[in-house]
């Protein structure tokens, strides 16, 4: 359903959530490696997540990535969704197909609409300080 883009974004953007309440930056080295993914693929999630303000690129000796702790509450996952892939997961064609729409719908548009409806309020009501309150509870695991 995510792109592999995103789910490496998303790995990548709880990963540095969770070193930056350690008081921790990250350089792109250690997240590639955390989270499996080539050093460039991950150069590039990670500016579209700067650009999105999701993350923070310190530069320089000593820096790396970070994210305001602040900000833990207030990002959902359709921010970070959106801002890797765009919105196409909540509002494209199930069958892909550009024409679809209201009044000219695909065969599995009405069935499908729901579904996409559903998925996109999971999405905005879910942020990142859930995700980790989640995981530092031992509720949940996160494979690095």
């Amino acid at each position: 359903m995510l792109s592999k883009s995103c789910e490496y974004g998303i790995r990548a953007t709880l990963y540095i959530a969770s070193e930056t309440r350690k008081k921790q930056r990250v350089s792109l080295r250690d997240i590639s490696r955390k989270i499996k993914s080539p050093e460039a693929f991950t150069a590039k999630i990670l500016q579209k997540l700067v650009k999105h303000n999701i993350v923070t690129s310190v530069k320089g000796s000593g820096g790396g990535f970070e994210m305001a702790t602040a900000n833990l509450s207030t990002i959902s996952m359709k921010d970070l969704v959106t801002a890797i892939d765009g919105d196409g997961l909540f509002t494209r064609c199930s069958l892909g197909l550009h024409e679809c729409s209201e009044t000219n719908p695909c065969p599995f548009h009405f069935k499908y609409k729901p579904v996409k409806e559903n998925l996109k309020n999971l999405f905005e009501q879910t942020n990142l300080e859930e995700l980790m309150s989640d995981l530092s509870e031992g509720k949940t695991f996160l494979k690095l």
